[in-house]
Order: C-alpha cells, then structure tokens, then sequence
C-alpha cells in the first residue's frame, strides 16, 4: 500500500543525500524506503497521540541503523549531513501525519548515528 497524503506524496525525501555523492543512491534507495514504510504504518495504524507514535519512528529508526554498514562498506557514513537530513525527515512525517508537538530527538531517540 502507498502512502495515500498528498504531502508525503509530493516529497522528495533524502534530497541532500541523493544530491551528494558521497552517499550511495542505492543505499539512500533503501532509507527513501524505510520512511515510505513508516508513512505507510502510519497510515493503516493511525497513532492516537505521540505516545503511540514514538514506537513507529522507532522501529524505522533502527532499521536505518541497520543500514549503517551499508553505508561504511560503501566508503560513506551516517555522518553529520546525513543525521540532520534524516532527522528532518522523521520531523517532516509527524507534522504531515497531524503530530507538529513531535520531539524530533525522541522520534529517532533509539539511533546509534
């Protein structure tokens, strides 16, 4: 199922990181993936209230720390640049989904980058 809100649709998520090199289309490939995903569980879940959406950005959160060895068998990193673009993103998803109170560092509180 695709995410069905116009504002996520309009999205070109992980812009930064796709404009730079230095990250993998391929990999940021799988990133782009992971919030469509959490759009999605947004979608079909419909969280209450931030306390029941924290769980979902977590669980996306860990699977971009799964891909931090993508990333560094690569020759890249999580680093900086990509921390705040992805960070941003999460944000992005709570606002677009009705949650603009969201903590954005309690959104991706579980990352290891």
């Amino acid at each position: 199922m695709a995410p069905t809100n116009e504002q996520v649709n309009g999205r070109a998520f992980l812009k930064e990181m796709y404009e730079d090199d230095y990250y993998p289309d391929r990999i940021v490939d799988k990133g782009r993936a992971i919030l469509l995903r959490l759009c999605e569980r947004i979608e079909s879940e419909r969280p209450a209230d931030l306390a029941a959406l924290y769980p979902l950005t977590h669980a996306a959160t860990e699977e971009f720390n799964a891909l931090e060895d993508e990333f560094l068998a690569a020759d890249s990193d999580i680093e900086t640049v990509a921390r705040e673009a992805i960070g941003e993103e999460f944000w992005f998803v709570a606002t677009a989904y009705g949650f603009p109170d969201a903590d954005i560092e309690e959104l991706i509180a579980p990352r290891d980058w």
